[in-house]
């Protein structure tokens, strides 16, 4: 079932980074908006370029007062070494279960033989845990509406 705008958004908790303790949704209602961007598998081009615009521009998110997660199906070791690398400085979450990909209705059955991995979205999550914006890119190679995801946070 797709989960569009006006619905409340699916909570979660998912593990950051080695070591950390799990980052909840609903942790944030009642101070933040969220925007949640899965991507398909760290390491992969079109996945950096997307994550590293976010690292450039962070400064506009936190001033519309929202927090960016980043969600794949990689293991949390995977994404705190890539998130180093490339200097990512917001949380990347570890969906290695692929049950909040699931709940958000945004994973592949097959993406070039490999099953379950996390389609290319993009969610707005308001302080009262409804969804403001949703953004399924028809292609793993296209990067999400940035522009209009921080209109939807404005």
């Amino acid at each position: 079932m797709s989960l569009t705008v006006g619905s409340p958004a699916p909570d979660f908790a998912l593990k950051a980074t080695v070591g950390e303790a799990p980052i909840q949704l609903s942790g944030y209602q009642g101070s933040k908006q969220v925007v949640l961007l899965f991507f398909p598998l760290a390491w992969t081009s079109v996945c950096t370029t997307e994550m590293c615009s976010v690292r450039d521009s962070i400064a506009r998110y936190s001033a519309l007062d929202a927090v960016v997660l980043g969600i794949s199906v990689d293991s949390p070791f995977a994404l705190a070494a890539w998130a180093k690398e490339e200097g990512l400085t917001f949380p990347l979450l570890s969906d290695f279960n692929r049950e909040t990909a699931r709940a958000y209705d945004v994973l592949y059955d097959d993406l070039m033989g490999l099953h379950g991995v996390a389609k290319r979205a993009a969610f707005v999550i308001d302080r009262d845990g409804v969804i403001r914006y949703v953004e399924v890119c028809p292609s793993p190679g296209d990067l999400p509406n940035f522009d209009a995801i921080q209109d939807a946070l404005r």
